[in-house]
């Protein structure tokens, strides 16, 4: 009778060798592939919640892990979000915030004063009105000092309950308890001014932006406006596909944007021919960030636009968002942009037709810009 060419211990021996190469062949491929340094990011982890004696908050530690990571990257542009900020992130991006949805002003030392409040929204539902005085939330008083920071106080988690104290416009005082909600905001402001200016003020370039500017150029036109200003102060920007979508509909055939990515291949995005021929104006400040200081760049580039305000940052890279799997994200520059004409604005920020401060009353910067368009 033939032996058997395996026993039963060389068959294990040769499960747990095959095992083993195959541990060790993945180890060398994650080294190879990440890096040392992710394997020691990983091995800590493992260090901490195998060996660590004291108490602590295991998100906390990979959120702090996580940001320094991102900090030591050297890049101002890059950052990263816990779960909570990454959530706020997401609803800010669809023009929403959670909050009982009204407008304020801080010029009242009683509290915070409510300039409007938005059809449909929370406090519409609670019988807020324009005109009343918001003097305390869930017991803490928003008068003085702390009315500054009445915002924190009223906004919230979704569906939680804020219980507000409220001066009517006549001196009464009433108790009135408000659901917190997703509130839809509008990016755009326009109105015609009284010399025939269309004057469109762009809070961002996230969701329905480009969509809002084309409906609000195409009213101004409408009633006759003989030029434009588009306002981008303290304008943090947004996405390219809005940005892009707008630059497109302002002007004509030609390239609008070019991105460059970590291995040198370039995308160049063209506009048709179709465009806007008014004479147009941009208004910038040091908070005319990202998109916002590129709409401007690129305008002003093709000679569609003038700038007035104060010197912007110089940015020059997009950011991609990446969510991860406790909750949190890391967003990180993947590209370089440049206009059309392959100018990056890193270190230079823009060329202002006219600088000019904000001081006083009145509003300075968008004067200069109407005589700017009418020489």
């Amino acid at each position: 009778m033939r032996e058997k060419r395996f026993s039963l211990l060389h068959l294990l021996l040769a499960v747990l060798l095959t095992l083993a190469a195959a541990v060790g062949g993945g180890l060398l491929a994650l080294r190879l592939t990440v890096g040392e340094g992710a394997l020691s990011l990983l091995e800590g982890l493992l260090l901490v919640n195998t060996r660590f004696v004291g108490e602590y908050d295991p998100v906390s530690a990979v959120d702090a892990a996580l940001d320094g990571m991102v900090e030591g990257l050297g890049d101002r542009w890059s950052y990263y979000l816990t779960a909570e900020a990454y959530e706020a992130q997401e609803l800010r991006r669809k023009n929403q915030y959670v909050g009982i949805g009204v407008t304020v002003n801080y010029e009242r030392e009683e509290g915070v004063l409510i300039l409007e409040v938005m059809p449909g929204s929370p406090a519409e539902q609670a019988g807020l009105l324009a005109g009343e005085v918001i003097t305390g939330a869930d017991g803490v008083s928003l008068s003085g000092e702390a009315r500054y920071q009445g915002s924190e106080h009223i906004r919230g988690e979704v569906g939680t309950a804020v219980t507000l104290e409220i001066l009517d416009t006549g001196g009464a005082r009433r108790t009135v308890e408000v659901v917190r909600a997703p509130v839809s905001t509008d990016p755009v402001e326009y109105r015609l001014l009284e010399d025939g200016t269309g004057y469109v003020k762009l809070a961002n370039f996230y969701d329905n932006s480009a969509q809002r500017l084309r409906e609000a150029v195409e009213d101004l036109q409408s009633q006759g406006a003989r030029a434009l200003v588009f306002d981008v102060r303290n304008n943090g920007g947004g996405y390219l596909s809005q940005l892009t979508s707008m630059l497109d509909f302002l002007l004509p055939e030609g390239p609008i944007f070019i991105s460059r990515d970590r291995a040198g291949r370039e995308t160049v995005t063209q506009s048709d021919a179709a465009c806007v021929e008014l004479p147009m104006a941009v208004l910038v400040n040091a908070d005319t960030y990202s998109a916002a200081e590129f709409f401007a760049a690129e305008l002003q580039e093709r000679e569609a636009a003038v700038i007035v305000g104060v010197p912007t940052s110089g940015k020059g890279y997009s950011q991609q968002t990446f969510p991860l799997p406790h909750g949190g994200a890391m967003s990180i520059s993947t590209a370089a942009y440049f206009t059309g004409s392959g100018i990056s604005l890193i270190g230079t920020g823009l060329t202002l037709d006219a600088q000019v401060e904000l001081s006083g009353e009145g509003d300075a910067q968008l004067e200069a810009a109407l005589a700017l368009l009418e020489a």
